[in-house]
């Protein structure tokens, strides 16, 4: 290779760089913007993440805080998960702006569902675990209480903003991510890695796989475990079938091209 041949390939990279230094930029951008406001409502969110705790503790449910900074680095934390959510459009169409050039029209009319998707079923995981997962589970630690009674001491439970958040920010984002099991194993089918035979032939695998990750995704409790594992198993369900969409799309289009060949 000659000098000249190093310098038009050392060109292209540079413009390649340049161009991924601006696509981060504006999403580092979009993503600190979402963080100034939602740090301004953050005790509002955090609210909001606490109804269904109220719905299973009463009207009479209350949280605390040990140590006088607690409080504020929870809101930012809720304020950081609340940005990260909420860049994500911008996020992702960054990242789908930069790597759709080198890509052919099939293919970018082929990605861009995903860039969809993805968001949708995240939020139909939270919503589970907003709505079913955590009054279900918080109903279950409730009911580990003890009243005063002679001979007993009286044992309360009194969650720390903190660690309500953990709890509920580990759920969300176990849920969100086990939910992104269609996208992904539909992807991989349509890019020809992986076909329907061979999910149907891997299922008992599957299960095992899904029930060791909802062990180590959820708290230490066999509902959010089952909570977990159960949803994910139909998904990978759902997976089986969008992939066999894909491949009787793939082979409908074949058999056109060869018919017009």
């Amino acid at each position: 290779m000659t000098d000249a041949d190093i310098e038009s390939t050392r060109a292209p990279l540079i413009e390649h760089l340049i161009e991924l230094r601006s696509r981060l930029i504006k999403a580092v951008i979009a993503f600190f913007l979402m963080f100034i406001i939602s740090f301004y409502f953050a005790k509002d969110i955090y609210n909001l993440l606490v109804i269904p705790f109220e719905h299973a503790a009463g009207p009479d449910a209350k949280l605390i805080y040990t140590a006088p900074q607690e409080f504020f680095f929870t809101q930012i934390k809720v304020a950081m998960f609340t940005a990260a959510f909420a860049a994500c459009p911008v996020i992702f169409s960054q990242m789908y702006a930069f790597v759709a050039p080198g890509l052919y029209k099939h293919e970018r009319m082929a990605f861009a569902p995903y860039l969809v998707a993805t968001p949708l079923f995240f939020a139909a995981g939270a919503m589970l675990v907003y709505f079913i997962v955590t009054p279900n589970l918080l109903h279950f630690f409730l009911a580990m209480q003890q009243s005063k009674e002679p001979g007993r001491a009286q044992i309360e439970l009194l969650p720390r903003v903190s660690e309500y958040l953990s709890l509920i920010m580990t759920l969300i984002f176990a849920f969100g991510v086990t939910f992104q099991l269609p996208v992904v194993l539909t992807l991989l089918g349509r890019i020809g890695i992986i076909d329907s035979a061979f999910l149907k032939a891997k299922r008992r695998f599957a299960i095992v796989i899904v029930f060791v990750v909802a062990a180590v995704l959820t708290p230490p409790d066999v509902f959010s475990q089952f909570a977990l594992a159960i949803p994910a198993l139909l998904l990978y369900e759902l997976s089986i079938l969008s992939v066999g969409v894909v491949e009787r799309q793939r082979a409908k289009a074949k058999l056109e091209a060869d018919k017009e060949g």
